[in-house]
């Protein structure tokens, strides 16, 4: 695993924890916004600063410029960040009236830039608490390979704060704040199933998943071995290249950084990897362990599978895998955090040598029975291995800082 090992729980907000998961803030925290949105919040960041947001001409792509990009950076600051209701007040000003959250885990990402620091968060309509009128808000200094402020803005939010959530459909929401109303239609993909021949015997579907980088899967659970997988679904076209790798069996996502592995016992590609840099600022391209079916869950199907894996955690979890406090939430991530693509070939040659049970397991090392234990807290800060010291020497195989 490149010295990078799973932990089996994330935070509360999807934070993933443990020692691998220095800087991965899963779920809670992403690079920039969906391209509707961020042309909303920085048109609105921007005004006045005469910076009107990318243009798309007719029928064709979005065309982003430097010259958006030095005049968003270099405008003074318009906002206080430190005022979360002004945050509120921008961020549903800024969007159109009606919105798609298109991410499983039902978070609404978002970005902005403001002052010359930039800012990534989310509005989560949460599977457990929306129907009770809540919504929940984070934002914060977005991360960066060489810095990761831990420090966020976070609340739940209510109609005790003047915002109300009312359902309007089974997947759709209306949240107002101060007059000012956005519907929210959640992803429905209650009719996605994989086709004849991509489960084989034995195996869960457990749900689909549309991660926010555009790319569909099935969550997939294999009892036996009790190992999950991340299928790839082709049923829709993959918003991406997948470039052949020297191993005929293997693919790399030009754009994703994905890896898959052509099963050699179905007609599917099963994911095998997500380059570790995404997974360090926790972007887009972090992988899809933060994006479970969670509206397409049907009972304990996701808990049993859990249990059957950690039983160790019976009575401890609910049906979506959180902690009783709601503090941590079990980590589902079966696949290789790579630096380099030749670190994929090592999955490959295990897959090619080996059946049964050990065929499985090299397309998740570290995961399942041998995955990290749950930590007992997962907010402890010593869970977060601090940024390197530049003045620290390098170690042997680290490269003199430049």
């Amino acid at each position: 695993m490149t010295g990078r090992d799973h932990p089996a729980a994330r935070g509360p907000n999807g934070r993933a924890t443990g020692p691998a998961a220095a800087v991965r803030r899963a779920a809670e925290a992403r690079a920039a916004s969906l391209a509707l949105l961020l042309a909303g919040a920085l048109a609105l960041a921007l005004a006045g600063a005469g910076f009107a947001g990318p243009v798309a001409a007719a029928g064709g792509p979005r065309l982003e410029t430097n010259e958006a990009y030095v005049e968003a950076v270099t405008a003074p600051p318009r906002l206080d960040v430190t005022d979360m209701k002004t945050v509120m007040r921008f961020v549903l000003a800024s969007l159109p009236d009606e919105v798609t959250v298109y991410p499983t885990e039902n978070y609404f990402y978002f970005g902005f830039t403001d002052g010359g620091i930039r800012w990534a968060g989310n509005l989560r309509l949460d599977a457990e608490t929306r129907d009770l009128g809540k919504i929940h808000m984070t934002y914060f200094k977005d991360f960066t390979a060489w810095q990761h402020e831990e420090t966020d803005y976070t609340k739940v939010w209510g109609a005790e704060d003047g915002v109300t959530v009312e359902k309007v459909g089974p997947l759709a929401y209306r949240v107002t704040f101060e007059g000012r109303s956005v519907l929210f239609r959640l992803n429905d993909l209650s009719a996605v199933k994989p086709p004849d021949g991509v489960l084989l015997p034995g195996e869960r579907y457990l749900g689909p998943v549309f991660d926010e980088s555009g790319i569909r899967f099935f969550l997939v659970f294999r009892p036996e071995e009790k190992q999950f997988l991340f299928v790839l679904d082709e049923t829709v076209p993959v918003a991406d290249e997948l470039i052949a790798l020297p191993d005929e069996r293997l693919s790399l996502g030009r754009r994703t950084g994905f890896a898959f592995y052509a099963d050699r016992l179905a007609p599917r590609r099963v994911l095998v990897g997500v380059h570790a840099g995404n997974t360090g600022v926790n972007n887009y391209l972090d992988g899809p362990f933060d994006q479970l079916p969670d509206n397409f869950l049907k009972g304990d199907e996701l808990l049993d599978a859990i249990l059957t894996v950690s039983p160790d955690l019976a009575g401890t979890l609910d049906r979506f895998g959180n902690s009783e406090d709601d503090s941590v939430r079990y980590l589902i991530a079966p696949y290789l955090q790579y630096d380099y693509e030749d670190e994929l070939g090592s999955v490959a040659a295990c897959a090619g040598e080996t059946t049964g049970a050990d065929y499985w397991a090299c397309f998740a090392p570290g995961s399942g029975e041998d995955a990290p234990p749950y930590p007992d807290d997962a907010s402890d800060p010593s869970w977060y291995p601090p940024p390197p010291d530049p003045d620290e020497p390098p170690t042997p195989d680290e490269p003199a800082p430049q």
